[in-house]
């Protein structure tokens, strides 16, 4: 392979959106930014502001925002992805691409579940993990980006184990108590060990899921004390409501809401960290593909609904499935901010949308327009599929 010439340097790729209606920072403390303008340099956000005061001379790639919304990227803090884009879940292929149409842009796997004859012993798992992080590390089907690689815990592992599997890449555990380790005594030292090692760790919550899955109850993860409160709302079938409640109040963990569970029970979920002023806490998931489908528009139909029946403004909404979810997961997607990655939903509200404007309709209850998707500052796609049509949708004006 030919080496670069010496002191030639690559052509830099340079980004420019203008003429933004509305930044959406995804930054729970600020979620709105005022400045019309963003600015990236290879995939990475150099600046944003006004466009009288930003640098912009230079540009390789020119978007007019045409007034519409920029918003970072939507993350699935929840799915479970099997071999590459396909599920054999609903025997479904292309489902991580159509996601892409409702605007995600980074998935982070609660484990492979749902792979056809998932091996349970030590070995076999802990080589199913590190397959699964290589090969989606690789593939990023419209430049989607899947944080895989989850083992499900089983007795018999030990402190090595995990020692093993953090380095080999493996960043996360699989749901606690989709496998054998369904006590709060054992999983606890499990989510310890996992820890120790730079692995986070998420607990199943609520009844049964798929065979072979049990009732996990408020003592069971208030016990093992997982990174992250999986499906607090059920996946599918949630928790009484006491127990709800507890688990906000008596844990510091994250609060995992997702399409497909309990809604009433999400919007309790919600209610309780609004009560504690612990918003910060929640994030949001679809736990799919599941018995009830694969829904690319599942994390816009989260936002919608929290927004309209949650009582919560729209742009904090989005910042759930944005700036929380990248905070508690440790991802550097999620936010707009110098140095974080070039990756936006564009998004405007629906045709002939009762809401005025994006965010009121949200708040009304419509899904958005995507009219363009950008992934480390490339575009991925630009009017959306399966969205309803944004009234208007951004422009190429340079390329």
């Amino acid at each position: 392979m030919a080496q670069d010439e010496p002191g030639k340097s690559k052509v830099q790729t340079r980004l420019v959106i203008r003429n933004i209606g509305l930044l959406l920072s995804g930054d729970l403390e600020k979620p709105i930014l005022d400045s019309d303008t963003v600015v990236a340099v290879d995939g990475k956000i150099t600046a944003v502001g006004k466009e009288k005061d930003v640098a912009s001379d230079g540009a390789t790639l020119v978007i007019d925002a045409k007034g519409t919304t920029l918003s970072p990227g939507l993350i699935d803090s929840h799915v479970h992805p099997v071999a590459g884009d396909w599920t054999p879940r609903q025997n479904q292929i292309g489902w991580i691409d159509s996601y892409l149409h409702g605007g995600v842009t980074a998935m982070i796997s609660a484990g492979e579940v749902h792979t056809p004859g998932r091996p349970k012993d030590v070995v076999g798992l802990k080589a199913m993990a590190i397959f699964a992080q290589r090969a989606f590390a690789a593939f990023r089907p419209g430049g989607v980006r899947i944080h895989a690689g989850a083992p499900v815990i089983e007795h018999g592992m030990v402190e090595e184990d995990f020692k093993d599997l953090a380095a080999a890449g493996v960043t996360m555990l699989g749901e606690v108590g989709l496998g054998s380790v369904k006590d709060g005594a054992t999983a606890r030292q499990m989510v310890a060990w996992a820890r120790k090692f730079g692995i986070q760790s998420t607990i199943h919550t609520g009844g049964p899921s798929i065979p072979g899955s049990s009732l996990i109850d408020k003592d069971i993860v208030l016990a093992a004390d997982a990174d992250v409160i999986g499906h607090i709302n059920g996946g599918h079938t949630a928790l009484p409501d006491d127990q709800i409640v507890t688990l906000c109040e008596k844990s510091t963990r994250a609060l995992e809401v997702v399409h497909n569970g309990n809604e009433r029970a999400a919007l309790l979920t919600l209610r309780t960290a609004k009560e504690l002023k612990q918003l910060d806490r929640v994030i949001l998931g679809t736990d799919s593909p599941a018995g009830s489908g694969v829904q690319p528009l599942g994390i816009l139909r989260m936002i919608s609904m929290l927004a309209s029946l949650g009582e919560i403004p729209a742009e904090i909404a989005v910042c759930f499935a944005t700036g929380n979810t990248a905070k508690i997961r440790k991802l550097d997607c999620g936010m707009i901010a110098v140095g974080r990655p070039a990756t936006f939903a564009m998004i405007d509200k629906a045709q002939h949308s009762a809401g005025k404007t994006v965010l009121e309709s949200i708040q009304r209850g419509d899904l958005p327009g995507i009219g363009m998707m950008i992934v480390d500052g490339v575009i991925s796609t630009q009017r959306s599929r399966n969205t309803p049509p944004a009234t208007s949708a951004p422009e190429i004006v340079q390329a």
